[in-house]
């Protein structure tokens, strides 16, 4: 083992502080030399791919992807490069395709058949399919559309029928009232003006669209648990601004933020790591991100008890800078997932 990292950014983007790194990057990096390894990192160009994959392959133990994507055009070839070094035996924190897995937002549609996600969940990627079920779905009650592609809550639809509902599919001209998650804004329209709309989201590279049943109780907040690898490390509960027909738990819409313990939600922690096994084997069987999270809904079951519905699952580039002090757990288990690979 060479005991060497390299960290993955790539130059500008939101995400960066004044030195133009993540601002969890650094930490990473001190925490892992302060543990007796090196640690490098590598701006991602894409004219430079090949050198770099050259350089990387020759003298690093593994790889941590700290990419937004959105601030990456040229996703596909930082992907392809990735793949290469993980068949190379790199360690790959994470595999390119367990970013794609458990970040998509159809990753619910393959969880489907858990205790985590309802079964009238749904996934179109094609216009035809989703015109012809989601006036059937809609019928059922109130739903929320989510777009594959976006950040912050755009392309995040919370629609309801005005008026009464009869059948068992919705005519076009049916009127409904659609939330965006983005800034919670009403929108009333038709049925059809509105898949017309939305067909931006099913066209193009990876475009798709979730449809899953509304669940009231994102009123009380959304959880997201922080996980470390195998390991919740934080919990956030976010709330969604008071207004009525607010549901978005981004701050850009007004959700209020407080930070948790792990173990002040032990029934969802319980749960979770419970159904980590089957969530692995469900979303290609790769290990676990080290850095990512999940987001839950309360709902309630048929006895009346509590239970919570997973709403999102997010990998890509995660991070941590509410929470630096961290960095030295993140160093622990990059050591101890790249030492177990690597025996």
């Amino acid at each position: 083992m060479k005991k060497n990292i390299v960290f993955f950014e790539v130059r500008g983007g939101s995400d960066k502080g004044e030195d133009g790194y993540r601002k969890d990057t650094m930490p990473m990096v001190n925490a892992l030399k302060a543990k007796g390894w090196n640690a490098e990192v590598i701006f991602f160009e894409v004219g430079k791919k090949d050198e770099i994959y050259k350089y990387v392959k020759e003298n690093f133990d593994g790889y941590v992807s700290r990419i937004n994507p959105g601030n990456l055009k040229e996703e596909n070839e930082y992907f392809d490069m990735l793949r290469k070094l993980c068949d190379d035996k790199l360690v790959g924190m994470p595999h390119p395709d367990a970013m794609i897995g458990y970040g998509a937002k159809d990753a619910l549609t393959k969880l489907a058949d858990t205790d985590l996600v309802p079964s009238d969940t749904y996934a179109y990627y094609d216009i035809k399919t989703f015109k012809e079920n989601f006036p059937k779905s809609l019928a059922k009650g109130e739903r929320v559309i989510k777009q594959n592609r976006g950040s912050t809550g755009e392309g995040i639809w919370r629609v309801s029928v005005e008026g009464s509902v009869s059948g068992d599919s919705l005519p076009l001209n049916t009127k409904i009232k659609c939330t965006e998650a983005k800034d919670n804004h009403v929108e009333h329209r038709e049925l059809g003006e509105f898949m017309d709309f939305c067909e931006q989201y099913i066209i193009g590279d990876n475009g798709m669209l979730v449809d899953m049943t509304f669940l009231p109780r994102i009123k009380e907040g959304e959880i997201r648990l922080l996980m470390l690898y195998s390991t919740p490390v934080n919990v956030v509960h976010k709330k969604p601004a008071e207004d009525a027909d607010a549901f978005s738990a981004t701050l850009f819409s007004g959700a209020k933020y407080r930070y948790d313990k792990p173990e002040d939600w032990k029934a969802l922690v319980d749960m979770f790591l419970s159904e980590l096994p089957k969530v692995r084997e469900k979303l290609g069987n790769y290990d676990l991100p080290l850095i990512w999270t999940a987001d839950f809904i309360l709902d309630t079951d048929e006895k009346g008890n509590d239970k919570y519905v997973l709403g999102e699952i997010n990998c890509s580039c995660v991070g941590f800078t509410s929470h630096l002090e961290l960095a030295d757990e993140v160093a622990s288990n990059i050591i101890n997932i790249v030492s177990k690979s690597k025996a």
